[in-house]
């Protein structure tokens, strides 16, 4: 009996162990959406930035937005970790590095970004020792630089014209890329990374959630 307990707790471990290291960490991706729509179904117009700032042929508007799935199709593992080059340089991540990554990918280096912002207004952040290295890794910090330097827009996701893909959505204690695809009330899909045990990078998820606290975006 005693041996049957410990082979079972044994299994218990090694599963939690195999969750943890992301071995069973099950990933869909926005293919895998059910009843996906699009700007086109509702009539509303895609938003097209007037700005390129790297150079790419893609305004940044879609360049944030593929940088956020270039970024989830390479399966990240939910954990958080320092990291002396301030960026992850391994398989982990958490929900700031979709939006660092996807606006790294447009041009925008937020590691510089929020270093400068806290240098030039750092009674506006709860800061007590600046660290370049991690500083633009906090939702809090996020929040604060992107009420100062965005265009901040309506957080009604009902108000579907004033969602597009690549918009920055702002939690409480969380933040992500909103999505160009659309359920069927026109609300879109959430590209994210929350937790260990998300079913998916890209969810429809908005409309269940009462901690937005901010909708951005970083060039018109």
């Amino acid at each position: 009996m005693r041996k049957r307990k410990f082979l079972a707790c044994l299994l218990l471990l090694t599963l939690l162990g195999a969750l943890y290291a992301g071995r069973f960490y099950f990933i869909g991706t926005s293919s895998a959406l059910p009843d996906a729509y699009t700007n086109a179904d509702f009539g509303v117009a895609e938003q097209i930035s007037s700005q390129d700032r790297d150079g790419d042929g893609l305004d940044d508007q879609t360049d944030i937005l593929q940088g956020a799935r270039d970024y989830i199709a390479t399966n990240p593992v939910y954990k958080s970790k320092y990291y002396e080059s301030g960026y992850p340089d391994d398989h982990f991540g958490v929900c700031t590095d979709v939006v660092a990554q996807a606006l790294l990918a447009a041009g925008y280096d937020l590691q510089q970004l929020v270093a400068l912002d806290i240098a030039a207004r750092p009674e506006a952040y709860a800061v007590a020792e600046p660290d370049a290295r991690i500083d633009f890794r906090r939702v809090p910090n996020l929040q604060v630089y992107f009420a100062g330097n965005a265009l901040a827009l309506d957080t009604d996701v009902h108000n579907i014209a004033a969602w597009q893909g690549g918009d920055i959505v702002i939690f409480k204690k969380h933040i992500g890329i909103v999505s160009n695809l659309r359920n069927d009330s026109g609300v879109p899909y959430l590209i994210h990374h929350a937790n260990p045990f998300q079913a998916a990078y890209e969810e429809d998820v908005l409309e269940r959630r009462r901690d937005i606290v901010g909708h951005y975006r970083m060039s018109e």
